[in-house]
């Protein structure tokens, strides 16, 4: 059960409409670094969450925070969008080429959702669950999660770079703190578990016999004309505290050549195939 405040969790102020920057705005809600993504994210993680109920509790929590931050970004493009014109005649009385075709405004806003947000990126792209990562792991979600704030926040440090509005400037200051915040506590989860040496490799379940563990910790260079890049990876403790970095330069493939032979009878292939 969800429950609904009337006032939005922060204050939305847009002092200069900018029909434009509501277009970029959509990407904070339905593009892949944005709001629609990650609370679909951590509802799903939620109700796949095994073992300790705080886990779930916490993403549920916060999966309703990110619907939120859908509902202020929603009434921020709405606002952005006050007075942009509706008509191709009223853009074209103020610049007689339509201002570089509506002033470079996503011409749904108008034809489709009457001036307000919509769940699609800045390209009208509307978004398709395809990036939700909720493997029922929680030290792979926790991972994923990072991952995904870490977009966010890049997306949102571009949009607050992007516009001179104070009131945009003050929303995307916030959400730009939440994702600080966010980015903090999936890190934090990992680290309650025993941190990145207890929790790797993901998943730390997988007996050790079921690993071809001569193979586990080489760098592989597979350029024909580089030396290996050389790094915290190719030398030193690996991670899990469980072997030594290596590298491998020009290595040997260990496979066959792939042949498949015939074709079977029946296959739809060509009698000379079989």
């Amino acid at each position: 059960m969800f429950h609904h405040s009337s006032k939005l969790q922060y204050k939305v102020r847009v002092d200069t409409p900018d029909p434009q920057f509501a277009k970029f705005l959509q990407q904070a809600i339905g593009g892949i670094e944005g709001e629609i993504r990650v609370a679909m994210q951590y509802f799903f993680q939620a109700m796949g969450a095994r073992g300790d109920d705080k886990y779930r509790d916490m993403l549920m929590m916060t999966a309703t925070e990110e619907l939120s931050h859908i509902e202020f970004l929603g009434h921020a493009v709405a606002l952005n969008l006050e007075g942009a014109p509706l008509t191709a005649q009223e853009e074209a009385a103020k610049d007689p080429i339509v201002n570089a075709i509506m002033g470079g405004a996503n011409p749904r806003h108008i034809l489709s959702s009457g001036l307000s947000a919509m769940p699609v990126n800045s390209n009208g792209v509307p978004f398709d669950m395809s990036h939700v990562y909720a493997t029922g792991n929680i030290a792979a979600d926790m991972m994923a999660n990072v991952t995904a704030e870490s977009g966010g926040r890049v997306l949102a440090s571009r949009l607050y770079n992007m516009t001179d509005d104070t009131g945009m400037k003050d929303m995307l200051s916030f959400l730009i703190a939440r994702d600080t915040m966010h980015q903090q506590q999936w890190m934090a989860v990992i680290e309650e578990l025993g941190g990145i040496e207890a929790q790797m490799p993901i998943p730390n379940s997988t007996p050790q016999e079921h690993e071809a563990t001569e193979h586990s910790y080489y760098f592989l260079n597979t350029s024909l004309d580089e030396p290996t890049p050389e790094g915290r990876w190719t030398s030193g403790p690996s991670l899990d505290g469980r072997s030594e970095f290596t590298k491998r330069d020009k290595p040997e493939p260990l496979g066959q050549k792939p042949s498949l032979g015939k074709a079977r009878p029946h296959s739809g292939t060509q009698t000379e195939q079989q």
